[in-house]
């Protein structure tokens, strides 16, 4: 996603990218930037510091505290402090116009690897990072740990996110798990999903939809 107010320079990056096979959108109205970034689940950001109606290292600050999508600064400044203070605020990486393509795009491409490296047993939805392995969720710096149980619910929810669950299905991949499940072990599971969700103050939510189970939203 390129955050740009320079037309020409939003429009030369854009078709840069998309002659490198990326597929690319870009934010043409700034007002309410931080809503049309987070509601756009990009996979990376290109982000210039001068933009109107908030400065790009406000934008990141307001960003890194609800999503952890690699970010690149773009911008024409060329001193240590801007670079320096970018990170500090958030920035996976720091470019300065004008910047060679080239370079612009190995470092699109480094982060993006490392991203996928590093998430290769984790899976990121909205604000909330799960890793399936450790049976963790963590949202920003708190970290929670999940039982063996929540671990199985949370995954199937997950992956069907935005889709209703039924009891019957939850309880199914539960019991394969070997261990007994009855009705009621199933929803104090769900109640302790749901308090576990709300300590880390996550966007993520978990709703019961009356005689035909849970969705996660």
């Amino acid at each position: 996603m390129i955050i740009e107010d320079d037309i020409q320079i939003r429009e030369n990056l854009k078709d840069l990218l998309e002659k490198n096979s990326y597929q690319v959108v870009v934010l043409e109205d700034f007002k309410n930037a931080l809503e049309k970034i987070l509601l756009e689940k990009a996979n990376l950001l290109l982000l210039d510091i001068n933009i109107p109606y908030i400065s790009g290292e406000i934008l990141i600050q307001d960003i890194r505290k609800k999503s952890n999508i690699p970010i690149i600064m773009v911008t024409s400044y060329n001193n240590e402090t801007d670079e320096a203070l970018s990170i500090s605020y958030g920035a996976d990486d720091y470019i300065t116009k004008p910047y060679n393509p080239n370079i612009l795009l190995l470092r699109i491409k480094n982060i993006l690897r490392r991203v996928n490296k590093y998430y290769n047993d984790k899976i990121i939805y909205k604000d909330l990072i799960f890793d399936i392995s450790k049976g963790t969720i963590k949202n920003n710096n708190k970290e929670i740990i999940l039982t063996k149980n929540e671990t199985i619910i949370f995954s199937y929810l997950l992956s069907h996110k935005e889709e209703i669950v039924s009891r019957d299905e939850l309880m199914t991949i539960l019991w394969d798990n070997t261990e007994f499940i009855n009705d009621n072990t199933l929803t104090v599971n769900i109640s302790r999903l749901r308090k576990k969700l709300e300590e880390l103050e996550t966007t993520i939510h978990i709703d019961t939809r009356k005689s035909r189970g849970y969705i996660l939203l």
